[in-house]
């Protein structure tokens, strides 16, 4: 027997960084405020990491969607694989060309696109796509915010998240 609904033990673990965020920063607070100034110098790093956790859970929270998608994601040293129903693959972030959000799908899919290969695409409540957001924090010049946006959008096109850009700057000389 649990203490809590199904529906808020879900929205719990959803905002779980935030949570902890908060606890870590009471606790600084806590340790601020109360025993004595000797406690008060790692009650400011305990406020500045609640902070810094809260912030990071807000976004991450931000990425989640409810499970139950068709498939898995695993991510592993860089490389991204689905296991569909139907269709599967994997990508190596290192190569990818292109990431874009296909909402034209139902539900919304993940493009990952690969030179030489055919796109992945990876519905973006599948099990496991929640791991997708640290994977894409590692493409270089990916705007979080401007995915996070675009993610809870209600748009039914297709729109391109990161790409990969040219390997010399447009005018740069080779001589």
């Amino acid at each position: 027997m649990s203490f809590f609904r199904p529906e808020a033990r879900a929205a719990l673990w959803r905002w779980r960084e935030i949570v902890a965020g908060m606890a870590c920063a009471a606790l600084g607070l806590w340790l601020v405020l109360g025993p004595g100034f000797l406690a008060a110098i790692p009650g400011y790093a305990f406020l500045a990491g609640g902070g810094i956790l809260g912030w990071l859970g807000y976004q991450r929270g931000r990425f989640r969607t409810a499970d139950g998608g068709a498939g898995a994601v695993q991510v592993d040293e860089g490389q991204v694989t689905y296991f569909g129903p139907l269709t599967g693959g994997s990508v190596d972030l290192r190569e990818l060309d292109s990431l874009t959000l296909d909402g034209g799908l139902f539900p919304a899919h993940w493009r990952l696109t690969q030179n030489g290969h055919p796109p992945l695409l990876i519905p973006v409540n599948a099990a496991g796509a929640d791991a997708l957001f640290d994977a894409f924090a590692t493409l270089p010049g990916l705007k979080t915010e401007r995915m996070l946006a675009t993610l809870r959008a209600d748009r039914h096109q297709a729109v391109v998240i990161w790409s990969r850009g040219p390997l010399r700057p447009e005018g740069a000389l080779l001589h």
